[in-house]
């Protein structure tokens, strides 16, 4: 396995230079220097906002029938404006996600009274700091001379605890001060215990909510020394003259807690971990971590480029030319990293605009740092299954149940209709309501995407077991939903949505003069999820032998859906009607989501319609003002994926790494674009770009595994292990010279399973728990 490293010889300057820790719930950036170092930490469940009083009715059939009755006529300005005045209601303290607080360690001197004692460490010598992906531990080295103080942090999923050490090669080397930084104007610390800092605040705000509502949290960090001594004053800790130091942090909030456990769960998370010694929980840590990591290893030829520092390499491939294809590799492993840190089995919340980070700059905009659900939290979770991640997947389902029954009042109430509904974003809460201006706010389908996922969890794992009691319980709730909402389309007798839109673009109807329109019926994107909700609960209504009735009414459903159209400019149609798209250089490319990440259209299937998909990226790719954007990037390298197109999917995965990507590797919206006053980290285009590298290399839809179906020639020799396919199966590849060498297929279900590489297919009855071995020209060995 290669020894993957984000390492960099200069120090952090600021946020997005920082490196990221998680246990799946605590969130750390550590921005090291030679004198400094700041943990920026984080907690998934502190959350400003509060759950809103339920959503009294307010429109129901009779009136949808009214703001649908100007669509189908063509009049869409006044059934905006009915819109607008129905299904726009007032909603309260949405909240957000808030940073916690900065732990500050300060080595260029130590504060002991009003005296100041000058630091060990009088310059900075030569500096280093790293991010090991293996073992999932941050360090940073200082040398001066023939000294050197070594610090190195970890958070710890085992032990639910964030670690330090800090040591020299000097006995007695070792003296800082700690203190600790509130995010919000509630947090307290004080000192406790002479080696304890003891702190509690409250995630409160005035931007998403009243500033008087929040989560509460409560937490500790506790020094330990080798030597010397340490001592606490003004709220902060002091070490002098240790041979080393031990620094632990663990936090509590009373996120759906209905008791006051939560006040003392820090103080027995603490003495737990310090009933260990440091090397144990270190080791502890690596352990439950490469039980995860390990799963899969990727060799896409190396150059020696991974001897430079990181930011090197992204600025030489934002330059071109740049041969550097262990920097592929690195950024796949990195987000199988942060899809670890950030989202384990246990999590209380899946990963949201920022994945567990949070460096405040959505919060104080009108964004909020939340669950985007038409495409941004969908794409957190794209490569889960296929990086082998699986067990990550499962804090999103429980989200999307939790989701569900915050929606069947949205459902009831909004639309009179049976089942859930949820739209454009959400909270942790149950938001479900539209969002604040119908015209981008009106996504009737943004439930049904982020539930697709049910679906993809399925059809990687046949867990039954999570059919019969997770996925088809949330998935036959939204059927019935858009059973029950749905009306017959008079001009074209199509069972259609609406009014919606289509995230988050919009359309001329007519002369442009007259300006545009985003609402409307029946979108594609609406039309394309429905669908594959409609088709996969009749499909696991009668593999599980139940709902009779209700499968006929899903036959005929189905049977009603509109088709997919091709424009005149052969593009594929973005709306029911062939309207002229509003913004031809939007962000958004939702339509496409049958391409991606569905399996409508495919290339051998569905030639026309994946002709007519690769028409609709080259438009929106010659745009000059293209918004370009993490996601859409990905999406690119996604689209060209899917259509076999390695050489293009390369293009947009390397723009994403070298043109859209901090220091740290983290992605990031530019500025000026939906809002942002300034480049705006999203983690979104980080597991995107993993999904499109994963893409390239294997495709698992249309009944099929297919080996290197866009391999690009910079990856013309390479290997990879432990990818997950559909149909609960395990593929490991090698390749030379851009030629399939030999594949393995390990089954963990029984079946029938096609594999193609290129032209060549073979198909076998599979036994579960066997492994079969393929040479170049697919011939079982």
């Amino acid at each position: 396995m290669q020894n993957f490293k984000l390492w960099y010889s200069t120090p952090a300057d600021g946020w997005a230079e920082g490196l990221p820790l998680g246990n799946g719930r605590i969130g750390a950036v550590v921005m090291a220097a030679p004198h400094r170092e700041v943990w920026n930490m984080t907690e998934a469940t502190y959350w400003s906002g509060q759950t809103d009083p339920e959503l009294q009715p307010i429109v129901g059939k009779a009136v949808l029938e009214e703001i649908r009755q100007p669509f189908f006529a063509g009049d869409y300005k006044t059934g905006d404006r009915l819109a607008k005045q129905y299904l726009q209601p007032q909603k309260g303290n949405f909240g957000t996600n808030l940073a916690l607080c900065e732990v500050v360690i300060d080595w260029n001197g130590q504060r002991r009274g009003a005296a100041r004692v000058e630091a060990d460490i009088p310059s900075a010598g030569s500096f280093r700091r790293e991010l090991d992906l293996t073992t999932a531990v941050a360090l940073a080295v200082t040398s001066q001379s023939a000294t050197a103080v070594h610090r190195e942090v970890f958070a710890s999923h085992a032990d639910d605890v964030v670690v330090s050490r800090v040591w020299s090669d000097t006995p007695g080397g070792v003296s800082f001060t700690v203190c600790l930084k509130g995010g919000t104007e509630s947090f307290q610390a004080t000192v406790l215990d002479n080696n304890t800092l003891e702190f509690k605040g409250q995630a409160i705000e005035r931007v998403h909510s009243n500033g008087a509502c929040g989560v509460w949290a409560h937490g500790l960090l506790k020094v330990e020394v080798s030597g010397g001594a340490v001592h606490g004053e003004n709220g902060s800790l002091t070490v002098t003259g240790a041979n080393a130091a031990r620094i632990y942090f663990t936090v509590s909030t009373d996120y759906r807690r209905t008791d006051d456990s939560w006040q003392t769960e820090s103080r027995l998370t603490m003495e737990r971990a310090l009933s260990k010694d440091y090397a144990a929980l270190k080791e502890s840590h690596i352990a439950d971590y490469r039980s995860q990591y390990d799963k899969v290893s990727l060799d896409l030829g190396t150059t020696g480029k991974a001897e430079l520092p990181t930011d090197l390499r992204i600025k030489l491939l934002e330059q071109g030319g740049i041969d550097d294809p262990q920097l592929f590799a690195l950024f796949l492993q990195y987000g199988r990293y942060l899809t670890i840190a950030g989202s384990r089995s246990d999590s209380p919340l899946p990963l949201h605009l920022q994945g567990i980070w949070n460096d405040g700059e959505a919060c104080r905009m009108g964004w909020s740092c939340d669950y985007h659900l038409d495409v941004n939290t969908e794409m957190n979770y794209y490569p889960t299954e296929v990086i082998n991640l699986g067990d990550s997947h499962l804090p999103l389902m429980r989200y999307v149940e939790d989701l569900a029954g915050a929606g069947r009042s949205t459902a009831r109430n909004l639309y009179g209709s049976e089942g859930w509904v949820a739209h454009v974003f959400s909270n942790v809460w149950g938001f479900t309501l539209p969002g604040w201006d119908t015209s981008w706010g009106l996504n009737v389908t943004g439930g049904l995407w982020l539930a697709t996922h049910l679906i993809q969890h399925y059809e990687y794992s046949l867990d039954r077991n999570f059919l019969e009691r997770q996925a088809y319980p949330v998935l036959i709730e939204a059927a019935l939903f858009y059973l029950d909402y749905m009306t017959i389309h008079p001009r074209y007798d199509w069972l259609v949505t609406g009014p919606s839109n289509s995230p988050e673009n919009h359309f001329y109807p007519g002369d442009p003069e007259e300006g545009g329109q985003q609402l409307s019926m029946g979108s594609t994107m609406d039309q394309m999820l429905v669908r594959e909700l409609f088709e996969f609960c009749l499909k696991s209504a009668e593999l599980l032998d139940i709902d009779e009735a209700l499968r006929e009414k899903l036959r005929e459903a189905i049977d009603n859906l509109p088709p997919l159209q091709i424009g005149r400019k052969g593009q594929l149609q973005e709306w029911l009607e062939d309207y002229t798209e509003g913004q031809p250089e939007h962000r958004h490319l939702s339509h496409l989501y049958a391409l991606y990440p569905g399996s409508e259209i495919t290339p051998d299937q569905t030639p026309e319609l994946s002709a007519a998909v690769r028409v609709t990226l080259e438009n929106r790719m010659l745009q000059d003002d293209l918004e370009d954007v993490e996601f859409t990037a990905a999406l690119f390298g996604l689209g060209f994926a899917r259509l076999h197109d390695g050489e293009k999917a390369y293009r947009h995965i390397s723009h994403l790494i070298g043109g859209l990507c901090f220091d740290n590797l983290f992605t990031y919206s530019k500025s000026g674009i939906a809002g942002a006053e300034s480049n705006i980290f999203v983690i979104d285009g980080n597991f995107g770009g993993t999904a499109v590298i994963a893409e390239m290399l294997l495709q698992s839809h249309g009944g099929e595994i297919h080996l290197l179906p866009a391999l690009p020639l910079a990856w013309d020799t390479g290997s990879v292990t432990g990818l997950r396919a559909k149909g609960n199966a395990e593929v490991d590849i090698t390749w030379a010279e851009g030629q399939l060498t030999s594949a393995k297929i390990t089954l963990y279900s029984p079946g029938t399973v096609t594999v193609r590489w290129g032209g060549k297919r073979t198909e076998l009855q599979g036994e579960a728990g066997k492994s079969y071995c393929f040479n170049s020209q697919l011939e079982l060995l």
